[in-house]
């Protein structure tokens, strides 16, 4: 990141602000945007950690609200959700995502929402398949809140040293996450 606008990030995470911008960015990042809210939510946190859980709930309620857009686009414009997939590097990247919905249902959603790919993918794709809303709000709500409420207390916990570590091992813990919901959903499956 440049050092202007990782000066920028800090100072806005400071400021009053902060909690709209997150929210803002938090909604386009759904939909649209490409820049995810985690750059904002950890310098939030560690400029002012007694307000880490509301911060995360910002997050993910800006994020699944966004989603809704999302789902929105591709459900109502698919020429704009095909477009915006194109724009933002992932032409046709609803192919196997489509495949997915058919074979496995929500638990695409549980599964790829924690995963480090754009959120917008899942979203637009939903709506492209035509899912259903309520399963894909559900299951959104339950995968953003686990990323956002997990990326507040890594860096809740370890303070400034946690961001390079989540980077590092970004996949591993969202792997590990994503086999747990995983074996969630299955368990859920195979219960009477």
């Amino acid at each position: 990141m440049p050092r202007r606008l990782y000066d920028w990030v800090m100072r806005l995470s400071a400021s009053p602000r902060a909690p709209f911008a997150l929210a803002a960015i938090a909604f386009a990042e759904s939909s649209f945007f490409p820049v995810p809210p985690d750059v904002l939510l950890a310098p939030m946190i560690l400029a002012r950690p007694g307000r880490v859980w509301g911060y995360a709930a910002i997050c993910a309620g800006g994020s699944v609200i966004g989603g809704l857009l999302g789902y929105a686009i591709g459900y109502q414009l698919a020429p704009v959700g095909h477009w915006i997939l194109s724009v933002t590097g992932h032409p046709g990247g609803d192919a196997p995502l489509r495949a997915a919905f058919a074979k496995w249902g929500v638990g695409v959603i549980l599964l790829q929402g924690l995963l480090p790919i754009p959120y917008k993918l899942l979203t637009i794709t939903s709506g492209l398949a035509h899912f259903t809303l309520w399963k894909f709000v559900g299951a959104s709500i339950i995968v953003r809140s686990a990323r956002f409420f997990g990326v507040a207390a890594l860096v809740r916990r370890f303070g400034p040293a946690a961001l390079p570590m989540i980077e590092r091992r970004l996949v591993w813990v969202a792997g590990g996450l994503a086999l747990l919901l995983v074996l969630v959903v299955a368990a859920t499956r195979l219960l009477p």
